[in-house]
């Protein structure tokens, strides 16, 4: 067992694509910080804010962005999405293009927007030889905005990011990429995927807290956004508190209105320094190892049905399967009962192990999974 991850014995844990479990260093932050405000109170506000500055160049390095001042720290990939969905200047007859397979979050808030006369279209990515045509192929000169999750959560399909950037380059399409099941478990790079908006929440890969995120503008995609929330921080000068008259800050922190979540921000800088020591390349490689293990042993056992592609080139970390012969909610149950912590997704049962996850731990669970009988 990894020592960063000193989960109960009788667990396996095979849901990062959900909620991960915190590394032993990211528990010591915390508690780090608790004592530190329970002791003195505010009297090292300032090494705080030093730690919100690391977290920002930590979470620059993890998606190769070109200058912190494009990172905001919000409190989820929700806000992030809707900061962009009601901050664009819509025109009625105008769409926006995405998949039939995105998670809520990259999907109500675009939806929502059909009372402005904004139509929301959905590619069925399994309707042409590669995804990214699927998307290409409702694409008009009405098209404003192509909007796809890195990885699909229910399915594991992995987008070529950089394909699809391109092409919205091409025709002066804005391009808006919900991040969360890519960061933290394979390489990310906003510069050649040439991304407009890119936004995550902590809480899956990243193993970091529920409750803050990044939200990533380019600088041009950034000025083309309304505000929707103000408050002290987003200004220029916001240690100015009599700042009269105030301008709005040039950086992404325009998009952070008030006082920030520097307890989430201690425990996320401490989660992506696991990663960052580790090396994205490293954690890719081991993440999709253990995808591979899987596909590969599911698809020789005959109780078990692969859902999950088995092309290599849209494998992310996470792997769907279904029983033969049993509901898929009592093999969850099942799994359940013996420790396997999965989820319920895509029409069967979801494994997402992290690049930690001991390969004998693959074994069991499913070995639990071909039960003939609950």
């Amino acid at each position: 067992m990894h020592p960063e991850f000193p989960l109960a014995p009788h667990l396996i844990y095979l849901n990062h694509a959900a909620v991960a479990p915190w590394p032993q260093r990211t528990v010591d932050a915390v508690k780090a910080f608790a004592e530190d405000n329970c002791r003195f109170g505010a009297l090292h506000y300032p090494d705080w804010i030093k730690r919100e500055a690391l977290l920002r160049d930590q979470l620059k390095q993890l998606i190769n962005a070109p200058d912190v001042d494009d990172i905001a720290l919000v409190k989820n990939t929700s806000e992030a999405l809707s900061f962009v969905a009601y901050g664009l200047e819509w025109t009625n007859g105008d769409n926006i293009v995405s998949s039939d397979e995105e998670f809520p979050s990259n999907r109500i808030p675009w939806q929502s927007l059909a009372h402005q006369g904004v139509e929301f279209r959905q590619a069925d990515l399994t309707s042409a030889k590669n995804p990214e045509d699927a998307l290409f192929g409702l694409i008009d000169r009405k098209t404003r905005l192509i909007t796809v999750s890195s990885v699909q959560f229910a399915s594991g399909i992995r987008l070529n990011l950089e394909q699809i950037g391109q092409f919205c380059s091409q025709r002066n399409i804005l391009f808006c990429v919900d991040a969360i099941q890519s960061l933290g478990a394979l390489r990310f790079d906003v510069q050649s995927c040439q991304a407009d908006f890119i936004m995550a929440d902590g809480h899956k890969w990243m193993l970091g807290p529920e409750g803050l995120g990044l939200f990533y503008t380019t600088p041009r995609a950034r000025e083309l956004l309304r505000l929707t929330q103000y408050g002290w921080h987003m200004t220029e000068k916001y240690l100015d508190y009599d700042n009269r008259p105030w301008q709005i800050s040039q950086t992404a922190r325009r998009f952070e209105c008030g006082s920030g979540n520097l307890l989430g921000a201690h425990a996320l800088s401490a989660s992506l320094s696991l990663l960052l020591d580790t090396g994205m390349a490293t954690i890719e490689r081991q993440v999709l190892e253990r995808t591979a293990y899987l596909i590969e042993a599911i698809s020789r056992m005959p109780m078990l049905e692969l859902l999950t592609s088995t092309r290599q080139e849209l494998r992310s970390g996470i792997v769907v399967f279904r029983h033969r012969v049993m509901a898929n909610e009592q093999i969850y149950r099942h799994l359940k009962d013996h420790g396997v912590v999965c989820a319920l997704r895509g029409g069967g049962i979801r494994f997402s192990p992290h690049f930690y996850t001991p390969f004998s731990q693959l074994d069991e669970a499913l070995a639990f999974a071909t039960v003939t009988s609950p």
